[in-house]
């Protein structure tokens, strides 16, 4: 569906900042607000933090992206696509990967079995060094 019909199932109509920041999270992947905003700005100068802020609250709500938390700083949003993923988090380089929602499953099946738990894959974040940051051998 595309983002104008969802809008306006919900009574809302779309702007220009609206579109600039949806197309923005999906063009950088993994962004912060500031990110984001820096992004838009290119784009469109008059679009300001506190918009993109909203923005990013309304389409959550409307369940077009997503966020997880990949650092101590701000939230990092991403598109809901067709395939849930956790994160890889490198605290060397700070690179992002993504990691199917399949190597979680055993992890997501046995929490629901034991504790009636649900994992939102999406929230998921693991922090260590990746590849070319760790010294080959050692663990974290």
């Amino acid at each position: 569906m595309e983002l104008a019909e969802v809008l306006r199932a919900r009574g809302l109509r779309l702007t220009a900042p609206r579109q600039l920041v949806l197309e923005a999270v999906y063009r950088l992947r993994h962004a912060t607000p500031d990110q984001i905003h820096a992004d838009v700005a290119e784009r469109a100068a008059g679009v300001n933090i506190t918009t993109v802020y909203r923005t990013l609250e309304l389409l959550e709500e409307l369940e077009l992206i997503t966020h997880a938390h990949l650092s101590h700083g701000a939230p990092t949003y991403h598109p809901v696509g067709e395939h849930a993923h956790a994160h890889l988090v490198c605290r060397g380089c700070g690179t992002v990967e993504e990691l199917p929602e399949k190597v979680l499953a055993g992890l997501d099946g046995e929490l629901r079995e034991t504790r009636g738990f649900r994992l939102d894959i999406g929230h998921v974040a693991l922090f260590g060094l990746c590849g070319s940051c760790a010294p080959e051998g050692e663990p974290c």
